[in-house]
């Protein structure tokens, strides 16, 4: 913001590294990654190569990639950004921060004041790191938003979100389809339960395990299968080991 470069500020308050940005494509209110990557430097590791690619060669979509659908083969060695210069944000797209800064959907308004806005969303919703807080002990949205087919997105209740998409598509909301499952804010056992400001977060308030967040987050699928016949997906990246 100091140097008058803008794009990036609404996923401001996202858990995770410049690294990882492009394999998730990350994105938050309104914005993603994708908007502003301009280059993806990665070694091969089918090949022991290192390999360039431009933006448009990433296969970038809603929370994923070329990179996230090929898990064990590239490793991102550098990201190049492409960011605006001048001081004002691209165009507010989401109804919920366009409230926030208090504007018009569509408005430009500083770039610093759309960070400093969607961090006190972020905030509010448990999303921003604090030690003092277990329901930011999260590795942020545990689940994508599902995107429906129209005519399946048309069976959802009347009261679910539908945020139409431009290939035809619905996309609605997984935190809705939780709690209208049954899992309400801090649902869970022990240490490990959805937070208490947000049921997309599934919070190690403690000594939880992996495999105690795994049964969580196992359980509350399920349950939205059931109720709405819906799978949800998530978000993070699972990866086993051995020692």
């Amino acid at each position: 913001m100091a140097e008058q470069w803008s794009g990036l500020e609404t996923l401001s308050g996202i858990p995770g590294s410049v690294g990882a940005s492009p394999i998730q494509n990350i994105g938050a209110y309104g914005a993603d990654v994708s908007q502003t990557v301009a280059r993806v430097e990665t070694l091969d590791r089918s090949t022991g190569r290192r390999r360039s690619f431009a933006a448009a060669d990433c296969g970038f979509g809603y929370r994923t990639s070329r990179f996230k659908a090929e898990q064990d083969r590239y490793l991102i060695l550098s990201v190049t950004f492409q960011l605006r210069l001048g001081s004002l944000s691209a165009p507010v797209g989401y109804a919920e921060l366009a409230r926030e800064l208090g504007v018009e959907l569509g408005q430009r308004v500083p770039a610093a004041d759309v960070r400093e806005a969607v961090l006190r969303l972020r905030r509010r919703k448990g999303m921003v790191l604090a030690d003092d807080d277990p329901d930011t002990w999260s590795a942020g949205s545990f689940f994508t938003n599902p995107v429906l087919a129209a005519e399946r997105a048309a069976a959802l209740p009347p009261a679910a979100p539908r945020y139409p998409q431009p290939d035809g598509r619905v996309k609605t909301s997984a935190a809705w389809l939780i709690e209208h499952s049954g899992f309400g804010k801090g649902y869970g056992v022990g240490e490990a339960t959805l937070s208490t400001k947000h049921t997309l977060a599934l919070t190690n308030r403690g000594r939880a395990t992996a495999a105690d967040l795994l049964r969580l987050a196992a359980e509350v699928r399920s349950g939205v299968e059931s109720t709405f016949g819906i799978t949800l997906v998530p978000e993070p990246l699972l990866v086993s080991c051995k020692l």
